[in-house]
């Protein structure tokens, strides 16, 4: 996920101005190059830097907190799906000073494919906490 995430924020940051937009289908879907300096969707363009970095760190622990342990595999997917996401838009805020966006939809905040794991990932967590529990407790 990570490489696929970065090899296409690559090709739009190459092939498109920041503010640029190309009609896939007209009136439904664009690829519009967006600087997103917010969390998410934009939101919050104002808030420290430091933010992402706690995020992704509170992943890692509670990836390490939970080590060893046997989850369902909606959560395991989950969780690698948000994790993937997480690091391909933390690599971008790093390595550029804000995160790549470029799927357009036109009803709502251009957004990239690291966004898309993040949504898929969280929706495969509720699955797992439908089906299990409230929490990432461990199979017993």
């Amino acid at each position: 996920m990570l490489i696929a995430d970065q090899w296409v924020k690559a090709r739009i940051a190459a092939a498109l101005p920041v503010g640029a937009s190309v009609p896939l289908i007209p009136g439904l879907v664009s690829l519009t190059h967006v600087a997103n300096r917010g969390v998410a969707f934009g939101l919050l363009a104002d808030v420290a830097p430091l933010l992402p970095v706690l995020a992704v760190l509170t992943l890692v622990l509670l990836l390490a907190y939970n080590r060893g342990r046997q989850f369902s595999s909606p959560a395991v997917a989950g969780v690698a799906c948000m994790a993937g996401g997480a690091i391909g838009n933390l690599v971008d805020r790093v390595r550029l000073g804000h995160v790549v966006d470029y799927l357009d939809v036109h009803f709502w905040p251009v957004f990239n494919l690291a966004d898309v794991a993040i949504v898929i990932g969280a929706g495969l967590l509720l699955v797992a906490f439908a089906r299990g529990g409230r929490s990432l407790s461990p199979r017993r």
